[in-house]
């Protein structure tokens, strides 16, 4: 069929449907008739903005046979700004009828319904070119039939936050995906994701000011390319002395490493025509590590210099929140081997062999250090045989150093690894969203803090911003026991179980009141009867914001808004001593050791930690360890070993609890806000932290022992998809790879919520739905551990 027979059938369904023809709709097919004459590919590009609805039943009628016709291609766009109020079902029609002649779909000026971008996802198109925009959509999953496509693009998707893991299944032949100004910030799953697209070479999350495509920029390709000549020459000329070659590379790549490091703090602007910092010394240093070898390295600095130099021509235009994660080039670069160009700059092979240093440097493939994936089959047939597996290195040192190796906690953590290392979407799981213990059933309970049970492991205790305290079996949901508000309404800040006698816990609320409870003696719902047989109260202690009990079960701690502690005797219920004046600020949180009943330490926002003894009469501390900022958490390790301190805005560093020299330093990226509170604790022991911080939504796992960074999760209410912010968390003590988070959601509304992490399994396999509850207020982020 000729595209003067699709003329003719154009109006001959105009006539049957009663619509008179449009001139614009003729003109399309008069330019198709014109490239036919002169030889060439007939197309027509589809104008939305120049259709009525009333176009649509004859132009469908009419594609419906364009397979056997001799158009070769059809474009659909919408070439304005100005509102589209089209019948969104009757342009999905028209798609769909055009079918495999259908090239480039430009819908990026649309604003598409939810229900129209579901379908339109879910069914899939097959066009080879289809530029969207998403409205109201924060998760991506785009499961339907995308066959033919090459080309994606999804930029200024403002409302993006993260993709499904099966997103992209079905784009085989997809090359280029561009993904500017979206919130997409996950380095996990969004590279898990995109490993799926087997054709994937051009990918992009800012692009080049130059540059309108997912292209390398062609104002940069050739000095790049020059500089990687250059490099190759380098590493020939230094072959034949492979001492002062590796003792070169070694500070050479440390000088690239920051380098790319000063890159990024610039958040990838455009850099000034200054030198470059000096780094530390580090590109001198490279120029005196190999005396025969001078002028050659030289030259290869120099090589570096130019091609930092020539960078400046780059400017990042509309980043995603993912370009401004530390290492980020690297990660992907890795993550996705056959990537050629990121961000318009492609990939060459010195950048490959930098991306495998960086990120075997910052980040763990698989936890302890594992080098590649085992069968849980495998390790299961190791146990029963009395073999160890292949954690760590296998070196006989090692072996010899480690004479647990075919213990149960190893092979117990070999098989948590094996599994981790399976999905980057986590199973989470609300475990306080309950209203049946109350009279009124529509109330709905707010957590502000939690601790999980010494010895029972399916045992949790949280206190609400309404002065409740609930002891929950967190592992089926049921009540074992529910206190309610008693008197004036405050907010439960700190908790903390006795060890020897598990049935007790401390509870201190912000109005100063401290209560001993049993919860032999608590009922599980208010409609039973209250027995005060099993409680205690203890003297206030004003502005309170945390409590803790020592390794010995006869005192705990106070702490709050103020530059006091004070230490009450558990069995009399008196207060021993008021120590004042222990810091400069407020102490937020004090913290006994798990092992000696006379240790503790402070943390304070006057940006010290100090470590006191009380056998000396704490009037001077054991040490003093300082940060940058405000400390907000301090807390052991459990074998008191370490000190693991939290500072304002993702300061986080583990020190030496003997003497407070800095372990180790986790380098967080930070977010420049004043009022970003960072808590951390401890996972599996105390061989991972976790970290989060009360204005982002995600929580970092980092290894204690390298500070090599293991997994970001990131935080989403199921009912609305809106972000929640991290309050507070706690790794659980009898799982390896668990944990529970305090979650807060003030969008729509107000909705407190404590969530079990399983990163053993995947959100892929089911999980209950968040519900939302509770009325707007404005959270106390700073107080309390």
């Amino acid at each position: 069929m000729d595209v003067s027979s699709l003329e003719t059938r154009y109006l001959a369904s105009c006539s049957k449907h009663g619509t008179l023809p449009n001139s614009t709709v003729l003109s399309w097919f008069s330019e198709a008739k014109i490239q036919k004459l002169c030889h060439e590919k007939s197309g027509i590009v589809i104008s939305l903005n120049q259709l009525k609805d009333a176009d649509f039943s004859p132009l469908i009628d009419v594609f419906l046979e364009i397979d056997s016709s001799d158009i070769d291609a059809v474009d659909i766009l919408h070439k304005t700004r100005t509102p589209c109020f089209l019948n969104e079902e009757h342009v999905i029609s028209l798609m769909h009828a055009i079918n495999h002649k259908l090239r480039v779909v430009d819908l990026s000026d649309v604003s598409l319904r939810n229900e129209t971008l579901w379908d339109l996802c879910q069914g899939g198109l097959a066009c080879h070119v289809l530029n969207l925009r998403l409205t109201n959509i924060q998760k991506l999953n785009m499961v339907g039939r995308f066959m033919q496509l090459h080309t994606l693009n999804l930029d200024f998707c403002t409302s993006l936050t993260s993709l499904h893991e099966d997103c992209f299944s079905c784009m085989p032949n997809l090359i280029s995906l561009s993904m500017c100004e979206t919130r997409i910030s996950n380095l996990w799953t969004t590279s898990a994701s995109l490993a799926k697209l087997p054709s994937l070479t051009e990918l992009r999350f800012q692009n080049c000011l130059c540059c309108k495509d997912t292209g390398p920029c062609p104002a940069l390709s050739v000095g790049l390319a020059d500089a990687t000549f250059q490099d190759s020459a380098a590493d020939e000329g230094i072959e034949n002395s492979a001492n002062n070659l590796n003792r070169y590379k070694n500070s050479a790549d440390d000088y690239e490493v920051e380098l790319s490091s000063y890159l990024q703090r610039t958040k990838f602007k455009e850099i000034s025509s200054n030198p470059l910092p000096n780094l530390n010394g580090r590109a001198k240093m490279a120029n005196k590590i190999c005396d025969s070898k001078e002028n050659l390295i030289s030259e290869r600095n120099q090589d570096l210099t130019d091609a930092s130099i020539g960078l400046k021509k780059y400017i990042s235009h509309h980043p995603s929140p993912i370009c401004f994660e530390k290492h980020y080039k690297e990660y992907m670069v890795v993550s996705l081997p056959n990537l050629e160009v990121l961000d318009n700059l492609l990939i060459r092979r010195t950048d490959r062999d930098m991306a495998k240093y960086v990120f075997s440097k910052y980040f763990e493939y698989l936890p302890y250090k594992r080098k590649q994936k085992e069968s849980v089959v495998s390790l299961l047939q190791k146990r029963e045989m009395g073999t160890s597996g292949t954690c760590y290195q296998n070196s006989s040192k090692l072996k010899h150093r480690n004479p647990y190796r075919n213990s149960q906690p190893f092979f117990s953590r070999s098989l948590g690894a094996s599994k981790l290392g399976s999905s980057p979407w986590p199973l989470l799981h609300p475990i306080s969203s309950f209203s049946h213990i109350h009279k009124d059933e529509n109330k709905r309970l707010r957590p502000r803090q939690f601790e999980y049970h010494p010895s029972n492991s399916s045992l949790m205790a949280f206190g609400t911003l309404d002065g409740e305290v609930v002891v929950i079996n967190h592992e089926n949901g049921n009540i074992a026991g529910y206190i309610p508000l008693i008197g004036a309404t405050n907010s439960i800040l700190g908790l903390c179980w006795l060890k020897k006698f598990p049935s007790k816990l401390v509870a201190g609320s912000d109005n100063g009141r401290v209560t001993l409870y049993d919860i032999n003696h608590i009922p599980p719902k208010v409609a039973d009867a209250y027995d005060n047989s099993g409680t205690a109260t203890f003297y206030d202690f004003e502005q309170l914001t945390s409590v803790h009990v020592n390794s010995a079960d006869d005192q705990f701690l106070a702490s709050g808004y103020s530059k006091n502690v004070a230490l009450y005797d558990i069995n009399t219920g008196k207060r021993l001593q008021l120590f004042t004046d222990m810091h400069r600020e407020p102490i937020n949180v004090a913290k006994f050791a798990h092992h000696s009943p006379f240790m503790f330490a402070t943390s304070s926002f006057d940006h010290d930690v100090k470590m006191w003894d009380l056998r000396q009469k704490p009037v001077h501390p054991c040490y003093t360890a300082s940060s940058s900022s405000g400390n907000v958490m301090v807390c052991f390790s459990p074998d008191d070993l370490y000190l693991l301190v939290s500072a304002v805005d993702n300061e986080v560093k583990q020190l030496l609890a003997v003497d407070g020299r800095v372990h180790m330093n986790f380098d967080i990226t930070t977010t420049g806000s004043a009022y970003n509170y960072t808590r951390s604790y401890y996972m599996n022991g105390r061989d991972y932290i976790i970290s989060g911080s009360c204005d982002e939504h995600v929580i970092r796992i980092c290894c204690a022992q390298t500070g090599r960074r293991l997994r970001d999760v990131y935080l989403e209410d199921g009912e609305t998809g809106k972000s929640m912010s991290v309050q507070s968390l706690r790794g659980d003590p009898f799982r390896d790879f668990h944990m529970s988070v305090l979650a807060v959601s003030m969008r729509p509304k107000s909705k407190w919520e404590i969530i079990n992490v399983n990163l053993l399994a995947s959100s892929s396999h089911g999980g209950e739905e968040h519900r939302s509850y509770g009325e707007r207020i404005r959270p106390s982020y700073s107080l309390g551990g």
